[in-house]
């Protein structure tokens, strides 16, 4: 069997959260939450042999508890492409996450909803968060 979509970012999620969820829901009930006949649709999912169907994401992002817009992201760039990916998301704008709203109010709170400028020192400072 091939894997075409096996190192792809929306298989990787759909692995780790398999697992991360593991005792707390089996692969079948992820399966029939996500609306999928049976447990071999999130299979070949989690595979790599089949890429998500982009109508499939937000039962799927609910079943994997997820956030859907980072699961479209990925579901997106998995389906066309990431060079596409980029061209839909810059004209109809890039889903926002559930965390990074709450990012993005705690820099409008710190920043007195002053608009700031993003410095060098300042995007230096958000990697060094994350450990870049």
């Amino acid at each position: 069997m091939t894997r075409p979509f096996k190192d792809t970012p929306a298989a990787q999620l759909i692995r780790s959260r398999i697992i991360d969820l593991k005792g707390r829901k089996t692969q079948a009930q992820i399966a029939q939450e996500a609306g999928f006949p049976n447990a071999s649709f999130l299979a070949m999912l989690k595979s790599g042999a089949n890429k998500i169907a982009l109508d499939r994401v937000p039962d799927l992002a609910r079943a994997l508890d997820v956030d859907p817009g980072h699961l479209m992201r990925l579901a997106l760039a998995q389906s066309i492409g990431e060079t596409a990916s980029r061209a839909v998301l810059e004209i109809f704008g890039t889903p926002v996450t559930a965390k990074e709203v709450l990012w993005l109010q705690e820099l409008r709170e710190a920043s007195d909803n002053a608009d700031p400028r993003p410095t060098a020192k300042g995007r230096a400072a958000i990697r060094a968060i994350f450990g870049k």
